[in-house]
């Protein structure tokens, strides 16, 4: 005759809550990264940017307006209204601004571009050991 006594313990709350804080704090690090490349590829100058550069900058309200915000699901970053007003939208997509037509001055996609190859190493090991 065999006798065994096994003691089992549930722990998927605890796998949840950990995978939970670790992908907000992977979300973070990518929005943080692509606010910061985004920033540095907008240059401070008196002259516009040539179309399909990233846009220039003479008060450095755009660098200023450029946020992000995370939670569990993901991230948002862009330029907010609150400081920059449409300015960001007419330059990432181009448009009428003022009454001016303005081409295409991407800044924010560009930088979510670089970013990418970079994700996939930013949730390695994120849990645990």
């Amino acid at each position: 005759m065999f006798c065994m006594k096994v003691k089992t313990e549930d722990r998927t709350k605890r796998v949840k809550v950990a995978a939970d804080k670790a992908a907000f704090r992977s979300f973070s690090h990518a929005a943080a990264s692509i606010r910061k490349d985004a920033v540095a590829s907008i240059e401070v100058s008196p002259d516009p940017s040539s179309p399909g550069d990233p846009p220039h900058t003479r008060r450095r309200l755009l660098p200023r307006a450029v946020r992000f915000a995370v939670d569990k699901q993901g991230a948002v970053i862009g330029p907010t209204a609150s400081i920059a007003g449409q300015v960001g939208g007419t330059h990432e997509f181009g448009g009428q601004y003022k009454g001016e037509q303005y081409p295409e001055r991407r800044f924010m996609f560009p930088a979510l571009e670089r970013a990418l190859p970079r994700f996939a190493g930013q949730w390695k090991g994120s849990i645990g050991e």
